[in-house]
């Protein structure tokens, strides 16, 4: 699994995420680096993860977003996915932006990714239900039916 971010505070929630998985899995998922922007994120899947998307039959894919507190963004970021890839490109983000997780409360970057991880571990919501994250709940499921197994 490939996790490609779209600025650095969303590739500490990455990093933080692995902090609560197994040694034996980090293998298994690479956080890129960051690309600078949503549309930049959608741009670097275009150009530089679709064809090995295609190759690697057993490759998935989270893209890292802020949605800006835009509705709409996680539509027109799945438009962008080809529908042969739906099943194993997944579109997570902070509501409006990373920063305003920190700013509720909830802590540092790395510390919120190793809650979200457990979260995914324990099959609950307790940081992923929060008012910045809930909007995921869709996203968050087909995650987790499909990663989930390989990760936990």
């Amino acid at each position: 699994m490939l996790v490609l971010p779209e600025d650095d505070a969303n590739r500490q929630l990455a990093n933080g995420f692995l902090l609560n998985l197994d040694t034996a899995v980090l293998t298994r998922i690479q956080v890129l680096e960051e690309v600078g922007g949503w549309r930049e994120v959608l741009d670097h899947f275009d150009s530089d993860h679709k064809a090995d998307m295609n190759r690697y039959a057993n490759r998935f894919m989270v893209l890292l977003i802020d949605f800006d507190d835009r509705v709409e963004r996680l539509q027109d970021a799945k438009a962008r996915i080809p529908g042969h890839l739906t099943n194993r490109v997944f579109i997570l983000g902070a509501r409006s932006e990373p920063e305003d997780l920190k700013r509720a409360g909830l802590g540092l970057y790395e510390a919120i990714g190793s809650s979200m991880a457990q979260d995914c571990r324990d099959q609950t919501d307790a940081i992923w239900g929060h008012d910045l994250l809930q909007h995921n709940a869709g996203e968050l499921a087909r995650l987790r039916e499909h990663v989930r197994p390989i990760l936990f």
